[in-house]
């Protein structure tokens, strides 16, 4: 019997396929034998603080290739609504080994934490917003500038690079790659041709000051994970004039209109817990990577899930998440 219901809204992929991918990695969870760092690295030095990653290298005789194609490493950004969380959370650790028994390699990277210390953070107030975002960006390109100057030593193929992030994180990496595409100035750390080979959102959305969101290139590949009764990443949408905050599901809605390649699961009924399951979705975090990163086959998922084993924990707080 199937865990959870599924309904296909549009797919290039058989639902078989992905009812299986769903489960391959659930069994492994917070009961999971905790891992340690290969590496530590400072790769960034703010006048505020050090900014520091990890290097979790993939488990011997895990597998680094299907076929001539080498797995993609993955760039961790965590959440915890930039005021609060860490790259070593041991909550996080169980999924990194998932990711490295199964030949991945991990990056979990640290960023200032941009909203510590505020009280109350919406769209009306969002110039902090903003600023937190985009100092997290900043730092996730410092990181990334790193690891791109010394791919050689990290043993790192700089092509092949999927940011994943979860809640603030989330926003971090859809951010990053719309800055990217888009060739802000947060962006000229970076080489000019240099882009990401992927992109994994767990709750997430971008922040626009110039109304709807316009790629002047096309975007990395894109996994979306969203509860549709999310309050607090907002699901749709935050709109007032040309300001706007853009969730999961207006994301998919430009990916789709201009033809870029996406995934999105959409949790029916679901909020913001959405952004720490990523332990128990491995099967479709590791089918994207081999299908739309590895294969760059551009395959196409738009999914609403039912899935009563989810816990609702209803629209939170920030103080309730985060204990401010």
């Amino acid at each position: 019997m199937q865990p959870y219901s599924i309904m296909l809204r549009k797919t290039t992929i058989a639902a078989a396929v992905i009812a299986i991918a769903a489960t391959c990695g659930a069994a492994a969870g917070e009961d999971s034998p905790a891992i340690c760092p290969d590496g530590t690295y400072m790769f960034a030095e703010r006048d505020t603080c050090e900014l520091f990653m990890d290097v979790y290298n993939p488990a011997e005789g895990s597998g680094t290739f299907v076929g001539d194609r080498e797995k993609p490493t993955v760039i961790f950004v965590f959440g915890g609504g930039f005021i609060s969380g860490t790259r070593d959370d041991p909550y996080l650790l169980p999924w990194y080994k998932q990711l490295t028994d199964n030949g991945y390699k991990v990056v979990a990277i640290d960023y200032r934490l941009g909203l510590k210390g505020e009280t109350k953070v919406g769209i009306a107030q969002v110039n902090a917003l903003d600023r937190a975002i985009h100092m997290a960006v900043e730092d996730l390109f410092s990181a990334t500038r790193y690891i791109i100057d010394n791919a050689g030593a990290l043993e790192i193929n700089p092509d092949n690079i999927v940011i994943c992030g979860s809640s603030a994180g989330a926003i971090t990496v859809l951010q990053a790659d719309y800055e990217l595409c888009n060739r802000t100035g947060t962006a000229g750390i970076l080489p000019e041709n240099f882009r990401y080979a992927g992109v994994i959102s767990f709750s997430g959305g971008i922040l626009s000051r110039h109304g709807k969101l316009k790629y002047a290139e096309s975007p990395a590949p894109t996994l979306m994970f969203h509860g549709t009764d999310d309050k607090l990443v907002n699901y749709t949408q935050i709109r007032f004039f040309n300001l706007g905050f853009f969730g999961s599901d207006k994301i998919a809605a430009r990916f789709e209109k201009f033809g870029y390649c996406y995934n999105i699961l959409r949790y029916e009924g679901c909020g913001h817990e959405i952004a720490s399951i990523m332990g128990s979705t491995t099967g479709y975090q590791f089918d994207f990577m081999q299908r739309n990163v590895m294969e760059r086959a551009g395959y196409i998922v738009d999914m609403t899930i039912d899935d009563p084993s989810i816990v609702r924990t209803g629209s939170q707080t920030r103080k309730e998440l985060y204990g401010e």
